[in-house]
């Protein structure tokens, strides 16, 4: 899975997918419906950059690679966490403290670069918009998910957040031109959501309302980013800054909400906290950060990449470390969705212009030395 799942996603912490944020963090660096072919998803949460002057680049310490394999990690395993963490909390309260932790993190590193949070009230306004839809509603509704459905499941139905996108896009964003091949794309890529929950089988075996919340999360990330592009770019602020005031923003949400609509725990299972801590320091604190990183240094197309992997780790490790059972519908399902995200956010070649030939020029190749 802020404005992260990277990123985005991923994740997505305010970005990513990301991202690809519950998942990814939903940040600056993981927006899949921006121009400039970011990420969408489980980031799974940040928001949109703002119009930086652009950096000189310093050579990180460990080759990028290294860190993109690190990053799709975290993202696939935060399913994990979530599912681990929901056995010993309730969701509620898994939200908010994954966005406590993810809060720590991005704030703590605010402060050590002294970036100040954004002052102008309308950027708050926005930012408690955005960390509604990239944070507090998605991250709430992946933990109430998966505790009926797979871990398996919930990654699988984040990665459909690039197909909502280009639903709502459609109608919101009169730039995003449809095009044949994005159309494909999303017929293909719900045609692989009914294969992994086995439409012709009748969903057997598959709880509704805990595939439907994990749906609606993936297309909260979708509105919200539309959200993010319409308001919140080029405000003046880092993408740091936003990020740390979107994730601020989350948490007080879930503040106010978490005793209303939750009961505090009366223990503190150890390992559920645990999984917590790493799904909100990691999975979204740090998990934006490397992917803000990723997009600078190797650009945001390559970065996007980690939204594709994500259900691959969310797979696995629900397979392998909390045994869940897995059919042959699921992968191939799971690919399906991830052609047709593919397919909807490939953008248009720009058609080749010919250069126009003054008069008295022939056609043909001209003699050397003629110029």
């Amino acid at each position: 899975m802020s404005i992260t799942d990277a990123d985005r996603e991923a994740s997505a912490a305010p970005a990513p997918d990301s991202s690809a944020a519950a998942d990814r963090p939903t940040g600056p660096a993981a927006d899949p419906a921006a121009a400039a072919d970011r990420p969408a998803g489980p980031a799974a949460a940040a928001p949109a950059p703002a119009e930086d002057s652009p950096a000189v680049p310093r050579r990180a310490a460990l080759d990028w690679r290294i860190r993109f394999a690190v990053l799709c990690l975290i993202w696939g395993l935060s399913f994990l966490f979530i599912k681990v963490g929901t056995e010993g909390y309730p969701p509620l309260n898994v939200s908010f403290g994954r966005m406590v932790f993810a809060s720590a993190v991005v704030v703590t590193v605010l402060a050590v670069k002294r970036q100040r949070l954004p002052r102008a009230g309308r950027t708050w306004a926005h930012l408690l918009v955005a960390a509604f839809f990239l944070n507090a509603l998605p991250f709430s509704l992946f933990a109430y998910a998966e505790t009926s459905i797979s871990s398996t499941l919930a990654g699988i139905c984040n990665a459909t957040s690039p197909l909502w996108s280009m639903v709502l896009s459609l109608v919101a964003l009169s730039e995003d031109r449809p095009t044949r091949r994005r159309f494909a794309g999303l017929g293909l890529g719900f045609a692989g959501v009914l294969t992994v929950l086995g439409a012709w089988q009748g969903f057997s075996g598959q709880d509704p309302a805990g595939t439907a919340m994990a749906l609606v999360a993936a297309a909260s990330y979708a509105v919200g980013w539309i959200y993010v592009r319409r308001t919140l770019t080029g405000t003046g602020d880092s993408n740091l800054s936003l990020s740390g005031a979107q994730l601020l923003a989350g948490a007080a949400q879930l503040a106010v909400a978490t005793p209303l609509f939750s009961s505090f725990p009366t223990s503190f299972p150890v390992v559920p906290l645990l999984a917590i801590a790493a799904l909100g320091a990691l999975g979204t604190g740090v998990a934006f950060l490397m992917q803000y990183e990723l997009v600078t240094e190797v650009g945001p197309t390559t970065a996007m990449l980690v939204t594709y992997f994500t259900p691959v780790i969310a797979t696995i490790a629900g397979v392998t470390l909390l045994g869940e059972r897995l059919t042959w519908n699921t992968p191939v399902g799971a690919v399906i969705v991830l052609a047709g995200a593919a397919l909807t956010q490939s953008k248009r070649r720009p058609a080749r212009t010919t250069p126009r030939r003054r008069s008295g020029d022939t056609a043909g190749p001209r003699p050397r030395g003629a110029d």
